[in-house]
């Protein structure tokens, strides 16, 4: 039962640790989400244009190619 009680103990300890941490946390305002999330979902669109060019591209180089071949 030592090993139950251990355990048990070391589980209360962590989440009393995740608490304190959590408490230290500088959390963002509206306006700084709001702003990031936008910056984020900006990002992630021009990243799929970039990716989905570049495999246009490459998959009409390597069509080109098989073809002679």
């Amino acid at each position: 039962m030592s090993k139950l009680g251990d355990a048990a103990q070391s589980v209360r300890m962590f989440f009393a640790d995740v608490i304190a941490e959590m408490k230290k946390t500088s959390w963002p305002n509206r306006d700084e989400l709001v702003s990031s999330t936008m910056v984020i979902i900006v990002s992630a669109v021009i990243l799929s244009v970039v990716v989905g060019v570049s495999d246009t591209v490459l998959s009409r180089i390597l069509r080109l190619l098989y073809a002679r071949g």
